[in-house]
């Protein structure tokens, strides 16, 4: 274990820490000394990624979109490995397949589903955090995932305008957080990647012509998909003390996007 100041021997529940991005941070943070409680909505992926994290972190199976459910998990969480030092939010996803699309062809079911499991749950689970900070009586930090479509589109090949609504406001939210919040010692920021290897990447990761798109709208590293570990750095500094003087911040971790012209 190689612990890191500021991060070693303090507790961080990952909300969407059994997959992808956020079990990845997960077991960052668990490998530099931390204590951290993940959640899903999948047993076995729940099961798995404990087993992959060890004796230092917990877990339960929530439904991060659902009314209190992670106030539950927040209280579980700190049962079990102590009071709250920060809360990185990764759930959610596309909506695609229940009906998120461009305007025309967005139905109302998209737009609520969509919404309701990107923007809503990070609501919920903000809230969740800012009250158990306010409850301690303790500061703490806020990580939330964004999105490089909610500011720079790609309307050939990634069109799903509930997605990108959702996730821009995810960032308005986060800096009005963090503004409202600073003076108690409560960060807020926010990350967004480009395209990264996850399960929702797998519609994008089959098709040649959009992976030769972004081998030219990712051109870092020989032009390449992201991975899940691209984006630990940025979490660990954003979550532990060297970025105790950072909030209302968005960090974009996505391999040149947001500065290709391609």
């Amino acid at each position: 274990m190689n612990e890191q100041p500021g991060i070693s021997d303090k507790a961080y529940a990952v909300v969407g820490g059994t997959s992808g991005l956020g079990l990845s941070a997960a077991r960052a943070l668990v490998n530099h000394g931390a204590r951290v409680a993940v959640c899903g909505r999948s047993e076995v992926r729940l099961a798995q990624a404990l087993e992959m994290l060890g004796e230092n972190a917990v877990g339960q199976k929530v439904d991060a979109a659902a009314k209190g459910a992670v106030d539950q998990f927040l209280e579980f969480a700190c049962g079990e490995i102590g009071d709250l030092e920060g809360l990185y939010h990764v759930a959610g996803g596309s909506g695609r397949s229940a009906g998120d699309g461009p305007l025309h062809e967005l139905s109302d079911e998209g737009w609520n589903y969509t919404i309701q499991q990107n923007m809503t749950s990070l609501m919920m689970s903000n809230r969740a955090a800012v009250r158990r900070f306010r409850l301690q009586g303790s500061g703490g930090v806020i990580l939330n995932m964004g999105s490089v479509l909610s500011f720079l589109p790609s309307p050939e090949y990634f069109s799903s305008h509930a997605y990108a609504a959702a996730k821009a406001g995810i960032e308005g939210f986060s800096k009005s957080l963090a503004s409202y919040y600073a003076k108690e010692g409560i960060r807020v920021n926010v990350i967004t990647p480009a395209l990264v290897e996850t399960s929702m990447s797998e519609r994008a990761r089959t098709d040649d012509e959009i992976m030769e798109y972004v081998s030219r709208k990712q051109p870092l590293d020989g032009g390449r998909i992201g991975v899940p570990t691209d984006l630990d750095g940025a979490a660990l500094l954003l979550l532990g003390d060297g970025g105790r003087f950072v909030t209302g911040q968005v960090l974009r971790v996505d391999g040149g996007w947001s500065v290709s012209g391609t």
